[in-house]
């Protein structure tokens, strides 16, 4: 299905709003940055999250993974400040 740029990031941020509860019981936090043109999702984590040596992975495997699931459109997820 295809939406607007305002519905993607509508509904990327739904889905990240359903994973902060699990960073932020680690103590961590993610905030939605962008959408690239090529559907790269651009975040920020924050807290424990951003100095977490395990951080790339919980990107990769838990927010990427969960944002794939929902939005097959999606490209990527990359933490801008890692």
């Amino acid at each position: 299905m295809e939406y607007t740029k305002e519905e993607l990031d509508q509904k990327v941020q739904n889905v990240l709003e359903q994973v902060r509860p699990y960073l932020q019981a680690d103590g961590g936090d993610i905030n939605f940055v962008e959408i690239t043109e090529d559907n790269t999702v651009n975040v920020e984590l924050t807290g424990a999250c951003g100095t977490c040596a395990f951080s790339t992975m919980t990107l990769k495997n838990g927010v990427e993974a969960t944002l794939k699931k929902a939005l097959p459109q999606i490209k990527e997820v990359v933490a801008i400040n890692l």
